[in-house]
């Protein structure tokens, strides 16, 4: 399983507006996430951070999204994700 490492970005965002809970600091928690067995880390490397700007198709603006999308199709992986947007877009297999 791949984490998107955008992902700890967004968590600590909603987390800080108070939009998720997450116990203690997000940090230490993140970092436990992805050190989980079968866990990887995937990094916002450049081709990543230029093709989320170009995603085909109709997609958001929301930049952490279009980041995880650009990832998953970088690395032919479905997206585990409760947006909306990302389920009903079609150039990514959702599994969520």
């Amino acid at each position: 399983m791949f984490i998107s490492a955008v992902t700890g970005w967004e968590i600590a965002m909603l987390a800080a507006r108070k939009r998720v809970a997450v116990a203690g600091d997000v940090l230490p928690w993140f970092q436990s996430l992805v050190a989980l067995p079968g866990v990887r880390l995937a990094a916002l490397d450049n081709e990543v951070l230029i093709r989320s700007t170009t995603l085909p198709g109709d997609f958001h603006k929301d930049p952490a999204d279009r980041m995880i999308v650009a990832t998953a199709r970088k690395l032919s992986v479905p997206v585990i994700s409760a947006d909306a947007w990302i389920r009903a877009y079609p150039h990514v297999h959702s599994i969520w």
